[in-house]
């Protein structure tokens, strides 16, 4: 917030996300600031002998062996609902998705958030977890192939026949979608939140980029804060004098 020039990079896990750290998440996700939010979800906490975490799916089985009773948060549909402007997941065993995804996050101005499956391999690896390299790669759907094209940089990216759909970032950069299934708009919140219920629906879990709005305002735009990194204003810039105080009390009443 102190200076808005500088590129914002926090990564987290699922537990501090989705539960000690659920508060902080919400309201950072609904002031769209702008962040680049990457969480590494295994689905238990991998520091503490590997209990279930809240993201972990009801049913789902780790290394003890005991079903988790609990419904599961999904990050991603939180976050499109409480107002992140670009919201994505990736899988760490899929270089070639996670990648463009990372780009195009770096590249949009406001809440980028990345749910990145990372199983965990001494604790929830098994082949009853969800969230096991096995289970993932059997059951992954992508939302669409991605690839990120820099500002002035030629596109060369060949796609077969299919929707495609190009999104315009910040910085002039254009993310190129090629659309597997034309019906997945992740530009429209409700069908991104419709899209991977439907997929939980057939036990599949949706990759790639699952909403995006090039059009909503950060925090600072929001605010209309300086333009300038607040450590280098200085006295004259904070205290403008009575005469300032006197024409903005005037405005109010």
């Amino acid at each position: 917030m102190a200076n808005r020039e500088l590129l914002y990079i926090g990564i987290s896990g699922d537990g501090d996300t989705a539960s000690i750290g659920m508060g902080q998440f919400a309201h950072a996700l609904r002031r769209n600031l702008n962040l680049n939010y990457i969480c590494m979800n295994n689905g238990c906490y991998g520091l503490t002998k590997g209990q279930d975490s809240a993201t972990a799916d009801k049913g789902s089985m780790g290394k003890r062996g005991a079903p988790n009773l609990y419904n599961s948060i999904d990050l991603c549909e939180l976050a499109i609902e409480l107002g992140a402007s670009y919201v994505a997941r990736g899988f760490s065993g899929d270089k070639q998705q996670l990648v463009p995804l990372i780009k195009g996050a770096i590249a949009h101005s406001g809440l980028a958030f990345i749910d990145v499956i990372s199983p965990c391999v001494t604790f929830n690896n098994t082949s009853s977890s969800t969230k096991s390299y096995e289970y993932v790669r059997e059951h992954i759907e992508a939302t669409n192939t991605f690839d990120f094209v820099p500002l002035q940089q030629e596109i060369l990216a060949q796609y077969s026949e299919g929707a495609s759909q190009e999104v315009t970032m910040h910085d002039g950069s254009i993310i190129h979608l090629h659309k597997a299934d034309a019906s997945k708009d992740v530009t429209n919140r409700l069908k991104a939140v419709n899209n991977l219920e439907q997929e939980k629906e057939k036990g599949r879990l949706l990759t790639g980029l699952l909403y995006v709005n090039p059009d909503i305002r950060e925090t600072h735009d929001i605010i209309n804060s300086t333009l300038r990194p607040l450590n280098t204003l200085t006295e004259v810039d904070l205290c403008p004098g009575n005469n300032a105080l006197q024409k903005l009390n005037e405005s109010l009443r």
